[in-house]
């Protein structure tokens, strides 16, 4: 209200460019750079929070999470699931019965789990139900090609599940070729592009889901949409700062999304927390920490465990409703499901409505896509982007 008072006293003015230089100005040097040092040990409380706690706030979860059975018209694209999580949300879904595509860098991996899960599987029900779609989030015209190449089925997607992602935990900062940092492409940009250009098949099998396998970590990140790549140096670039800083970026984005997506196209939109997961992320540990790392298995999930969250938010009848009812109430922030597989609030900085549009903005930007490309998607119209095939048609 006071910047708009404040235009409106100066139409009459001769000077008026001037002042509203000034104001510019004034606006720019008051831009957020950083998280404060409340927020940011706010934050860190979160991720400790998790580290102790989270085993017995999920001690009411069964390990596996029992699912309930899914028709073989439930189909589900789950990215990065020859490892980790990933695998094992591929699997459980697959023996629920639902057409499972696993869409890997590594398609010999990929086809190799395939054979021993059928094998384990043999004499306890139909054949799973699982095929193998090649994707390298590295490139954006790859992701761009898987996308094309599904949309080409016309067929209808119920979920489609990020779970994807790297944190190179230690490593100097690494660039992908399309000129991004590795860990805001993997984990933000790749998926966004993804989601965006799967929208008319999503919208076929509406009612329908995109979770987005998060972090806690997202509690200490934060973005400046001014530098999402780090290449300013007004920030000292670690893997810490870049990974969270993706997360965040993702929860952000993913909140806009929500908003964007109108109540008929009956997608809804999530976040999830899996916890803290033993994975193979920690190959990138040094050996002294690695092995500390294994000394704490009370307090750290197996991949099963840190599964469970994405598992309920793809499955679990009320999600919709869940999703529709923050949307209905103005909430800034999208569904964000917790380790214990109950809703939670994402970090403060996540609330940021400003920023959040100023990401969602540079998101299509970096990603080759128009600012309106969403909408014209839902509304079964074609789309540019500057990677791939370069068109994408709507629904």
């Amino acid at each position: 209200m006071a910047s708009s008072s404040s235009a409106a006293s100066v139409d009459g003015d001769g000077d008026g460019d001037g002042d509203r230089e000034e104001t510019v100005l004034v606006k720019q040097k008051k831009k957020k750079d950083g998280l404060g040092w409340i927020e940011w040990l706010r934050g860190l409380w979160c991720v400790l929070y998790e580290i102790l706690f989270q085993r017995i706030m999920a001690s009411h979860l069964q390990n596996p999470m029992p699912l309930p059975p899914l028709p073989d018209i439930s189909t589900c694209i789950v990215t990065g699931s020859t490892s980790g999580i990933g695998r094992e949300i591929a699997r459980q879904l697959a023996e629920s019965g639902a057409h499972v595509i696993m869409a890997v860098r590594n398609p010999k991996a990929a086809h190799e789990l395939i054979q021993k899960w059928q094998e384990e599987w043999s004499g306890m029900g139909l054949p799973l139900n699982i095929e193998v779609m090649e994707v390298d989030l590295l490139s954006l015209d790859s992701v761009v090609k898987f996308a094309e190449a599904w949309n080409a089925r016309s067929a209808p997607l119920h979920v489609l599940i990020n779970n994807a992602g790297i944190f190179s935990i230690g490593e100097p900062q690494r660039f992908s070729k399309d000129g991004h940092e590795e860990h805001m492409q993997v984990n933000h940009l790749a998926p966004a592009l993804l989601s965006i250009l799967l929208l008319p098949s999503l919208i076929r099998g509406s009612p329908s889901r995109i979770i987005n396998v998060n972090s806690i970590m997202h509690h200490v990140g934060f973005v400046d949409t001014e530098d999402m790549n780090f290449v300013s140096k007004k920030r000292r670039y670690t893997s810490t700062l870049g990974y969270s800083s993706s997360k965040l970026a993702q929860v952000m984005f993913s909140s806009v999304l929500h908003k964007r997506l109108p109540a008929e196209a009956g997608i809804s939109v999530v976040c999830v927390s899996p916890g803290i997961v033993q994975t193979g992320v920690t190959r990138d540990l040094p050996r002294i920490v690695e092995a500390a790392y294994h000394l704490i298995p009370y307090f750290i999930f197996d991949a099963q465990e840190g599964s469970r969250s994405a598992l309920f938010a793809a499955t679990d009848p009320q999600v919709p409703e869940y999703c529709e009812m923050l949307k209905a109430d103005e909430w800034p922030v999208c569904a964000f499901i917790s380790q214990d597989c109950t809703p939670t609030n994402a970090s403060e900085e996540a609330h940021n409505v400003e920023t959040s549009l100023e990401v969602w903005e540079k998101t299509l930007e970096l990603i080759g896509l128009s600012s309106d490309a969403v909408e014209r998607l839902i509304q079964g119209e074609q789309v540019e982007c500057r990677y791939g095939m370069k068109t994408i048609l709507g629904n």
